[in-house]
């Protein structure tokens, strides 16, 4: 496939995660949003991963490490997240050239967009 996502969802990135970095849509669900999010380190985009951090627990500015190589996205679990839920956790493991990223990322849903809060 051309220019895969790199989410790992089997979507061309532009179908997939770049529609929402461009801010046409908003990520459905929290494991969308977290899968979103890990691409937006993939392929640069600051802007996206603070409109996407909770206003509670967002950073003034962030800062990417152009050498993270990041390889690979890997869903552990989740709990709630879903359309009709309003909470949820995502565990996942992001792979990278130097080693493995493990996290339960906790995520809310406020007026109608998932935020990402917090790592529990």
């Amino acid at each position: 496939m051309a220019n895969p996502c790199p989410c790992g969802l089997p979507e061309p990135y532009p179908a997939c995660c770049g529609r929402f970095h461009r801010g046409g849509q908003h990520a459905p669900t929290a494991e969308r949003l977290m899968r979103s999010r890990y691409s937006a380190f993939v392929v640069g985009e600051p802007d996206y991963l603070l409109a996407t951090w909770h206003p509670s627990t967002r950073p003034t500015r962030l800062e990417l490490d152009p050498a993270r190589k990041w390889t690979r996205l890997e869903i552990a679990g989740s709990t709630g997240g879903s359309l009709l839920e309003n909470e949820g956790t995502v565990e996942f493991r992001a792979h990278h050239r130097d080693g493995v990223q493990h996290e339960n990322s906790r995520f809310v849903r406020e007026g109608g967009r998932w935020y990402y809060v917090d790592a529990l």
